[in-house]
């Protein structure tokens, strides 16, 4: 055996999972393509839709992953929220597009395809809404196709929850925007940030192990954001008929200062989302986000 591979099995597996989409490849390009020194651990990488990695969280079988805010409110007790890696809306967040032009209360008798139950997506349009919904479950990738076509797997389509790159592209497709989330978030919130997305960094690590994740999951944010042309040349990969300028809008709308930490403002957004949907019988439960000191 090399001492190459004695150091590698003597370092601490770090199993990362997060989106295929420019903003997390972005946000993770330093870690991913080793440009910081990792220490005495070993991350790899899984690149999964966000719902699948909702999902998967119930299981803890990733120490580092990628949840959504609404998502956090069923895995608290086994994942913390690192203070960095936020994706948060500035006054704009995921949206409701149809092929035709319609009003937000029409939604109530329409069929609209989600990107998942779990993601805050559909859990800012159940607030918004105010009452239940007609849903058909679509990946986040094949709502727009599914909406223009009207069809998914027989179901009718009248309209389509987008997340992801989706937001610039929509228009592409001749669709019609009924509700930008994220606006409709800002107003009712007094101008608060959409938490739409966090890191879970799994609480059984211990708080030594926790600390040294987030750190080098800022240092990889940070990297990023300091070697933007490299990051994103990598990152636009990812991107889904997405060009380098529109590839580089979205990931300044989802990696920026924000994303390096929650501040003051994005941990009051995650408690009032959270609080929101407690108080609308969604949540089961009064859930006080845990963030990790940093």
């Amino acid at each position: 055996m090399t001492f190459a591979q004695t150091t590698a099995q003597t370092k601490q597996l770090i199993r990362v999972g997060h989106s295929p989409d420019p903003d997390d490849a972005f946000m993770f390009h330093a870690l991913a393509n080793a440009h910081i020194d990792t220490g005495r651990y070993q991350f790899t990488h899984e690149l999964v839709d966000i719902e699948t990695l909702n999902q998967r969280a119930f299981s803890g079988d990733l120490e580092l992953t990628a949840i959504s805010i609404h998502a956090y409110a069923y895995l608290h007790d086994f994942y913390a929220i690192c203070s960095c890696g936020a994706s948060m809306g500035e006054g704009y967040g995921p949206m409701v597009v149809a092929r035709e032009a319609c009003g937000l209360s029409d939604l109530a008798t329409r069929r609209i395809a989600v990107p998942g139950k779990l993601t805050s997506a559909f859990l800012a349009l159940r607030l918004c809404l105010g009452e239940d919904f007609d849903y058909v479950l679509v990946p986040f990738d094949e709502i727009i196709s599914a909406v223009k076509q009207g069809t998914y797997n027989g179901e009718a389509i009248d309209a389509g929850l987008i997340i992801h790159e989706g937001q610039l592209t929509y228009g592409d497709s001749d669709l019609r925007l009924v509700v930008d989330l994220g606006v409709w978030w800002h107003k009712i919130s007094d101008g608060l940030p959409l938490p739409l997305g966090a890191n879970g960094v799994r609480k059984d690590l211990g708080s030594e192990t926790i600390a040294d994740v987030q750190r080098l999951l800022h240092a990889s944010i940070q990297y990023g954001l300091d070697h933007r042309s490299e990051a994103l040349a990598y990152a636009l990969q990812y991107g889904r008929d997405l060009d380098q300028q529109k590839a580089d809008q979205f990931v300044k709308m989802y990696v920026n200062e924000r994303t390096l930490d929650f501040g003051p403002q994005g941990r009051a957004a995650v408690s009032k989302f959270l609080a929101m949907g407690y108080e609308q019988g969604i949540l089961p439960e009064l859930v006080v986000p845990e963030f990790v000191q940093g």
